[in-house]
């Protein structure tokens, strides 16, 4: 199976709304427990943060979409910009 992602890439799972933005690592071996068979191109493993401590999991591909929006591992405050009148 071709890998879909690659290291640095932001996903999300596929189908869940309340799912954290997640950061791809690696791809992983994982042995399959009915076939025995050691599948190294389908399990990614994923990082995020949820109030200051990273988490991970392995996922297999065909769970994850890629996000568009990047970065956001750690929430940053805008201010509004100051208007001059010169």
């Amino acid at each position: 199976m071709p890998r879909k992602f690659k290291s640095g890439d932001w996903v999300k799972v596929r189908g869940k709304l309340s799912a954290p933005k997640m950061q791809v690592l690696k791809y992983v071996s994982k042995k399959d427990s009915i076939l025995g068979l050691v599948d190294g191109n389908s399990y990614l493993e994923c990082v995020w943060y949820k109030n200051g401590e990273r988490k991970s999991e392995v996922y297999h591909q065909n769970k994850l979409i890629k996000t568009i929006e990047t970065g956001g591992l750690f929430k940053t405050f805008l201010t509004s910009p100051k208007l001059r009148l010169s």
